[in-house]
């Protein structure tokens, strides 16, 4: 496979399948100093994984990373203090599969022959060959997204270090939506739900907060106590407190499922879910990402323009559509109204709205980047559909499979944030590069 990178100052390459023995983020660019734990990447990894609420798959798969290359295991000279500090090589990330048990696995062999509808499984039977990694759909699935995350949080803690903060939010949940709110509120509520989260998960307190695993262990002593996770899963997800949304509500001033900053439109949004996903059926949503704090020219002219580049999150799956500001709205404008006039004041540069979503001519304006994803619904679903087998072209009826995702938008955000985050330091690591040297030839 030749698209499982990206990057060319902060590159990333990802690899693995939902049911090979894991999957695994490569970091290449990540500058040296930085102080990163397992336990902080996974309390990014718990948004996005299945079985965490009434909208997620039942799967069980716990997500927990494991940092493998690129730090020090031990201060470099007595005394220095910079043990498990990023040294500058690469970065790689593991992430075990431990709910792979044979029953799923018979499960995917009694029907791959016969493709799911809005799946992956015909064009890479075609592209691949037999040998295709049919099983949990490999790479195809959404399970890859997790090295997304894992990676994505190197790049945002890096960008927060440099004062810009990279967050996203769930804005609309079969046709309901949230009403426009100011990003400072979004970023504190965003930050609360992911304390919330943590706070919440089983995994996150039994295994970290615990001790279970931590950072002094080595690779091996980790792995022992996996194997004993993988026996514990059940109990482990047996001990997460009941998520009452008043007392969540209380406390956190969050919605206890949905991660909208609006708490009345995320329960309609789960309303609105549970009711298609009661008739066999799924739904649709879409997420916003916004970056503030950027500085203005990132970008680079033509092919590697800023909107275009995060254009690429067409990559993630599910997503079939990315919009930068007003985005497709911009069809019923006029020009007065789709301009974003600026002005002086006080010596800085102000604009009069944002419909360019942060970015001109493929550069950033110095504005905050507004990008929204349109997350299709998911493709599995309670429903007879009739479909074909793979190697006889005979037509086939499939049976409806109940063990899915109602939505898959409730999971997509920390995707959606967190791959923004590897585009914008990539550009940034060659922006600051860029200037230093136009500023030396200057003097």
């Amino acid at each position: 496979m030749f698209g499982c990178n990206i990057g060319r100052n902060f590159q990333v390459s990802v690899a693995g399948g939902s049911y090979q023995d894991g999957l695994t983020a490569i970091v290449h660019g990540n500058p040296p100093g930085m102080l990163f734990t397992e336990q902080e990447i996974y309390g990014d990894m718990l948004l996005r994984k299945p079985g965490a609420d009434e909208l997620s798959s039942p799967r069980k798969e716990p997500d927990l990373p494991v940092i493998y290359t690129g730090i020090n295991s031990a201060d470099t000279v007595e005394g220095a203090g910079n043990k498990h500090h990023t040294n500058g090589t690469p970065m790689s990330i593991l992430i075990p599969n431990l709910d792979r048990h044979f029953i799923h696995i018979k499960q995917y062999q009694d029907t791959n022959r016969t493709p799911r509808p809005g799946h992956a499984s015909y064009a890479s039977f075609i592209k691949y060959g037999p040998d295709d990694d049919a099983i949990g759909a490999g790479i195809f699935s959404g399970r890859y997204t997790s090295t997304i995350v894992a990676a994505g949080y190197i790049a945002k803690k890096v960008l927060a270090k440099l004062g810009i903060k990279v967050f996203s939010y769930v804005s609309e949940i079969a046709g309901v939506g949230c009403p426009d709110i100011d990003h400072e509120t979004i970023y504190e509520y965003t930050e609360r739900y992911k304390k919330m989260r943590c706070d919440y998960d089983p995994f996150y307190q039994n295994i970290y907060v615990n001790g279970r695993v931590n950072m002094e262990m080595r690779f091996l002593e980790k792995m022992q106590v996996f194997a004993q996770i993988e026996k514990e899963i059940d109990p482990i997800r047996d001990m997460q407190k009941e998520m009452v949304m008043q007392e969540i509500k209380d406390k956190y001033n969050v919605h206890h499922i949905v991660n909208c900053p609006d708490i009345d439109a995320a329960q309609a949004m789960v309303d609105a879910c549970n009711k298609i996903s009661a008739t066999g059926d799924s739904a649709g949503g879409t997420v916003d990402v916004i970056v503030t704090g950027v500085p203005v020219g990132l970008g680079e002219p033509v092919f590697y323009k800023m909107d275009a580049e995060l254009g690429r999150m067409l990559g993630i799956g599910a997503v079939k559509g990315v919009e930068i500001g007003a985005g497709f709205k911009v069809k019923d404008m006029t020009g007065i109204q789709s301009n974003d006039q600026m002005r002086s004041e006080n010596g800085k540069v102000v604009f009069d709205s944002n419909q360019a979503g942060g970015i001109t001519g493929g550069l950033t304006s110095g504005q905050s980047i507004v990008a929204r994803l349109a997350v299709k619904p998911t493709p599995t679903i309670d429903k007879p559909q009739h479909t074909i087998d793979k190697y006889t072209l005979e037509n086939k009826d499939l049976a409806a499979i109940t063990r899915r995702d109602p939505t898959i938008a409730a999971r997509i955000w920390p995707v959606a944030e967190n791959y923004t985050a590897m585009v914008i330091l990539d550009h940034l690591i060659g922006h600051y590069g860029y200037q230093k040297v136009k500023d030396e030839i200057a003097k």
